[in-house]
């Protein structure tokens, strides 16, 4: 007779909404009555990508999602202990004076 293997177990992860999601990650405070951080949470779903599961129409985060959103945004310390800015240039408009002889 073959022995009979036992089901592996599937270990059940937290899930969290969004509004949940975004104060456990630190993008609100749980007394703020905004909705700042769920609207960072979705743009990045929708528009970069971000780790998440869709339960039904909800968008819900597990653990491990909210770890990989946070690994994705680790800036290292740089050797000065500063963190660098990053420089931006303004490009200005280059103005085009027309005269009119008559």
């Amino acid at each position: 007779m073959a022995a009979t293997k036992a089901p592996s177990l599937t270990v059940l992860e937290r899930f969290y909404s969004i509004t949940a999601a975004a104060v456990r990650i630190g993008l609100r405070d749980p007394e703020d009555p905004s909705t700042k951080g769920e609207k960072v949470l979705r743009d990045g779903v929708n528009k970069l990508g971000w780790p998440h599961h869709r339960i039904g129409r909800d968008i819900v985060f597990s653990d491990s999602n909210l770890a990989r959103i946070a690994e994705l945004h680790f800036v290292p310390e740089c050797s000065s202990g500063v963190a660098q800015q990053s420089r931006r240039t303004v490009r200005r408009r280059s103005v085009s004076r027309t005269s009119s002889a008559a």
